[in-house]
């Protein structure tokens, strides 16, 4: 096992996939029926592998494990170097998880270029495991663009009437700021010589260079966190996407935006982390807010939940910031439960949308007497998204709190209010389309549950309760990753010069 080249043989194994599906030839029936079992298998061999470095992750300690490195381009100290810490190995199993139930919730969805669309998935599998794993900011340049591809082709080709304007205005979005991303990293690669990502964490930067550095990091992940302002993109990409590529898109791709301020932003730049860090706690506090009253407002079910992704990353980027230790477990934690909780919640809106071939909260009433099942789902899934007790989703904003509440009573203060605001639009969605009176003549012959639907659901539901009545399972995995960052920035603080460290650290009290 410790020979193995465990990182490279999940990253590829979807690509594999990929290949053989693009060599299936026959009638357009067989061709589909073969390219969903391709897909399937090769997905679930995917999760079943990601498996052995969950079981062998060392816990307890910061350094990266599984680490494989060769010669990538010589002579300019660009290396092929995959790894994982704490923090991304649990990114990387959910990528890997979500994979096979999108397969299975797209199995009778999806009726034309079955193809193209399953080797689009495997492709995308294989960008976002690369991108978690990689120990080399080149190589995770290229992961992290290349996810634009497949998601890009996932929207336009298969998504709903305004596929093409939303597929453009995602990729537009995301590509402007990831071009300044491309300047830091050129910038920084002239100043410290590799692309190292640990040699890189580990150089001083200049406190001038990392004002601006920052600054063009934050373009890139804020559009992809999306934080407020520049996050109009995500409510158009997600009712147009396909139920699946909004399943992926909420609960992987958002994490990207995430994941780079927690391993670029923070231990590279600490200077500029502190002194940006009431631009953080503003824009997240309007996201929480502004984006959970939008929330209230809205008709389209897929419009009411890409507003509450966004107001709950909110909740992720100020325990971010927060440099406690228990803001960034809280916000990691977060980040896990959202792309569980968020991805269940669109498969929740595909399985009616699949029936009636509608999203409008209005065409939907008193389904709990037709679909007992489906309501016992779909009040699991809001309950977590409030955060109620005993559900991951409570975790993840309890641990925020008290991060954001040691450093800054006022953001702490208004996240709560935003929370109780994203109460108030999950209970109010519920209440709209499952209590009531039937009043609807074609609700009444809709149909429960499928078993391949119960499928679907079932790995995420004992998930759901799994992180959240016995959360220490991830927390320690987490846990010296975290306290790593807090204890590296804390040091760097403390060795700039001029800094009163004593104020920095009593922000807001």
């Amino acid at each position: 096992m410790e020979n193995w080249p465990i990182l490279s043989l999940v990253t590829f194994l979807p690509l594999v996939g990929a290949l053989f599906i693009l060599g299936i030839r026959g009638e357009p029936d067989v061709v589909a029926r073969n390219a969903r079992y391709v897909a399937l298998w090769t997905s679930l061999a995917t999760f079943v592998m990601s498996l052995f470095i969950w079981f062998n992750f060392e816990r307890g300690t910061a350094e990266f494990q599984f680490v494989e490195q060769a010669t990538w381009f010589p002579g300019y100290n660009i290396d092929y170097k995959m790894g994982v810490d704490g923090i991304s190995m649990l990114f990387v199993m959910l990528s890997t998880l979500l994979t096979p139930l999108c397969v299975v919730a797209s199995w009778d969805a999806i009726k034309v270029r079955v193809k193209e669309y399953m080797i689009a998935f495997l492709v995308l599998e294989t960008l976002m495991v690369g991108m978690f794993c990689a120990q080399d900011f080149v190589l995770f340049y290229f992961f992290y663009e290349g996810v634009l591809i497949p998601m890009f082709l996932i929207i336009g080709i298969w998504g709903g009437e305004r596929r093409v304007y939303s597929a453009f205005k995602f990729f537009l979005f995301t590509l402007a700021g990831s071009v300044l991303l491309f300047l830091a990293l050129l910038a920084m690669y002239f100043e410290v010589g590799t692309t190292d990502i640990q040699a890189m964490t580990a150089y001083g930067f200049p406190a001038s260079m990392q004002t601006w550095l920052w600054l063009a990091m934050f373009a890139s992940f804020a559009v992809k966190v999306p934080m407020w302002p520049v996050h109009t993109w995500l409510p158009d990409a997600h009712v147009e996407a396909p139920t699946a590529g909004s399943v992926i898109l909420a609960g992987v791709l958002l994490k990207m935006g995430g994941y780079g301020f927690i391993r670029f932003s923070l231990p590279m730049l600490p200077l500029a982390s502190e002194f940006f860090t009431p631009l953080m706690f503003t824009l997240s506090v309007m996201a929480i807010i502004y984006t959970s009253l939008v929330a209230l407002a809205q008709e389209d079910m897929k419009k009411l939940i890409a507003y509450s992704s966004v107001a709950h990353m909110g909740l992720v980027t100020l325990g971010t910031f927060t440099l406690t230790q228990q803001g960034l477990e809280g916000a990691i934690f977060q980040m896990l439960s959202h792309g569980v909780v968020s991805a269940a919640l669109f498969l929740i809106v595909g399985v009616i949308y699949d029936r009636l071939h509608t999203r409008l909260i209005a065409r939907y009433d008193g389904l709990v007497s037709r679909m007992p099942a489906y309501s016992l789902m779909f009040m699991i899934f809001m309950l977590a998204s409030v955060g109620l007790p005993g559900t991951s989703g409570f975790v993840g904003e309890f641990l925020v709190l008290v991060g954001i509440f040691q450093v800054n009573t006022w953001a702490a203060l208004l996240a709560t209010g935003g929370m109780i605001l994203g109460a108030a639009y999950m209970l109010y969605l519920y209440r709209r389309v499952i209590f009531g009176v039937m009043t609807k003549p074609d609700l009444k012959a809709i149909l429960d549950l499928s078993p391949r639907e119960v499928l679907v659901f079932a790995p995420l539901l004992a998930l759901v309760f799994w992180m959240g009545i016995y959360p220490m399972s991830f927390l320690d995995v987490i846990s010296a990753s975290v306290a790593d960052i807090v204890e590296s920035h804390r040091v760097a603080l403390l060795q700039a010069p001029g800094h009163n460290v004593a104020s920095l650290f009593s922000l807001g009290q």
